[in-house]
Order: structure tokens, then C-alpha cells, then sequence
């Protein structure tokens, strides 16, 4: 047991030399030759959802009964969106983003438009309040149910509320004075990963959840157009943009005009036909329901 117990506290030590060792985008240390990243501010909040919705899917799992089928699918929703939240801020692909633009572009896009839906499909709301200690638990419903709260979120959660949020979150980080900014200060890094997470959470919410599967698909185009439009400046830009960004393109085999380009063709098409798709879904499932008569609003069928 001492010797098991002299092994841990020895590889802790080694770890803990080798994130003093390298840093990047000021305090984010970075783990077995700046692969993988250690950042508490980031770390600490995706382990403590994970212990709560696991906690909280343990207790409800037993009493499910019959509901177990629906809570297996919002799982897999779940982990699905939180495996892929913390793969692009924690991976070699976050390390690799503090080195070219296109990655950067890719770790954004994942958290937007792959993390945030599929969290949001989930609901996990309900099994975070479960997972947590009883009077913290109580302390939080009360919270959440009192009218200002409620108005709050029923405020930001809405259709054309909730896309114009998460708009001025992507146009304004992508300022190239703000986001080579957010490229030297660490301070600025989490919050422009927090602004991109918690509109989209906002925007995705509004899709699935508050709006009428037309007004959804009208907001989902919408958004494509502008994210669109916004990665076809950047990739049709004669010049660059992004300098700080940028500068460390050659060592990968890149201009820096090339990498921006690549960037911009990112968020341009791949991302774009993430929105596209789901624009699709809504509206194909718009017209089913005009086509059963069914005009009152509809969100996504339940899992």
C-alpha cells in the first residue's frame, strides 16, 4: 500500500513538472509534451456535470420502470455532447487549435454545433437537480421556479432572442482584433468558449424545445446564412486577418492566408451543413404536421 501510494504521489509530481513546463494562451498548461491540456476553469466544471447527471441518472434509474428506454436515449444524448464538449477543450485538438486556425475553427464548430444540440436533446436539467446533495437540491428547484428566474430564461431561451444572442457571440469573437486578443489571454480564451457554448445552449434550446418546427427551420436557415457568410469573408479575404492566429501556420506547412482560408471553409460548409440539415429536419417535420392539421406548437417527439 506505501509503495502503490509513493507511485501516485511520484507521477503526480512528474505531471505536475511537466505542466509548469509548457504553457500556452498564458495560463493553460498543457500535459505529455502540450498534447493535452489541464485548465481547472475548464476541467472542474465538466467533472462536476458529469458526477451530477451520473449520480442523478443512478438514483432515477431505479425508479424508472418503464421510462428506462427514454432515459437510455437522453443518456447517450448526453454523453455524446458532453464526451465531444470536453474532447475539444481538454484533447491534442485543443493543443492543436493554439497552433493553426483550421483547428481552432473545427474545436468551435464541435462545441457549437455538435456538443450544444446534443446536451440540449437531453434535458438534463432534472438529473443534475438529482445528482446534487438534498438541501442543495431543494435550495435550486426553489430557485428555479421562482418568476423572475422563469422569466429570465423564458426571455433568453426565445426563438429570435436566443439567435440574435448567439449571433453577436460569433460575429463579435470574430473580430480579428477580439480574437487574436482571446488567442494571448487566457482570461479572454474561456470566455469566448463560454459565450459560443452557453448561446448555443440558448439557440439550440429554442430550436427543439420552445419554437413550432416552421419558426425552428426559419431560425436554423437563418443562422446558416450568417455563420455562411461570415466564414466565406474570412475565406475569400485577399489578405490576413487574423495575424496572432495565424503566425504559427508555416510550422504545419501553411500560409497564414491558407490557414484562414481553411478556417473560414470550416465554418463556411461543414458547419453550414449542420444547420442546413437540421433546417431540413424542421421543416420536413413542419409540413407533416400542417399535413395532419396539427397547428399548435410542436417541439421534437420525445426521445
Amino acid at each position: 500500500m506505501a509503495l502503490e501510494r509513493m507511485r501516485t504521489l511520484g507521477a503526480l509530481i512528474f505531471l505536475l513538472m511537466m505542466a509548469r513546463q509548457a504553457a500556452a494562451h498564458g495560463a493553460e498548461a498543457h500535459l505529455f509534451h502540450s498534447i493535452w491540456t489541464i485548465d481547472p476553469w475548464i476541467g472542474t466544471p465538466l467533472a462536476i456535470i458529469a458526477f451530477l447527471y451520473g449520480r442523478g441518472s443512478w438514483k432515477l434509474w431505479r425508479r424508472a420502470g418503464r421510462s428506462r428506454p427514454v432515459m437510455a436515449k437522453r443518456a447517450i444524448c448526453y454523453w455524446a455532447g458532453w464526451l465531444t464538449l470536453a474532447g475539444a477543450l481538454l484533447s491534442p485538438l485543443h493543443w492543436l487549435g493554439e497552433q493553426v486556425f483550421t483547428f481552432h475553427m473545427i474545436e468551435h464548430e464541435i462545441i457549437m454545433a455538435v456538443s450544444a444540440p446534443m446536451i440540449v436533446i437531453a434535458r438534463p436539467a432534472g438529473l443534475f437537480l438529482w445528482g446534487m446533495p438534498e438541501r442543495l437540491r431543494r435550495w435550486t428547484g426553489r430557485a428555479m421556479r421562482r418568476g423572475t428566474v422563469r422569466s429570465v430564461w423564458r426571455w433568453l431561451s426565445g426563438g429570435t432572442n436566443a439567435t440574435l444572442l448567439h449571433a453577436v457571440a460569433i460575429w463579435a469573437w470574430h473580430a480579428p482584433a477580439l480574437f487574436d486578443a482571446a488567442v494571448d489571454d487566457v482570461a479572454l480564451h474561456r470566455l469566448q468558449h463560454l459565450s459560443f457554448f452557453a448561446t448555443a445552449v440558448l439557440f439550440w434550446w429554442s430550436v427543439f424545445w420552445r419554437s413550432n418546427h416552421g419558426v425552428a427551420a426559419w431560425h436554423l436557415f437563418l443562422t446558416m446564412l450568417h455563420t455562411g457568410a461570415l466564414g466565406a469573408l474570412m475565406a475569400l479575404a485577399p489578405r490576413v486577418l487574423y495575424v496572432e492566429q495565424t503566425h504559427a501556420a508555416a510550422a504545419w506547412g501553411l500560409t497564414p492566408l491558407e490557414d484562414q482560408q481553411l478556417a473560414g471553409t470550416v465554418m463556411w460548409i461543414p458547419a453550414g451543413t449542420i444547420y442546413a440539415g437540421a433546417a431540413l429536419v424542421m421543416a420536413a417535420l413542419w409540413i407533416a404536421s400542417a399535413g395532419r392539421g396539427v397547428d399548435h406548437v410542436h417541439r421534437i417527439p420525445p426521445l
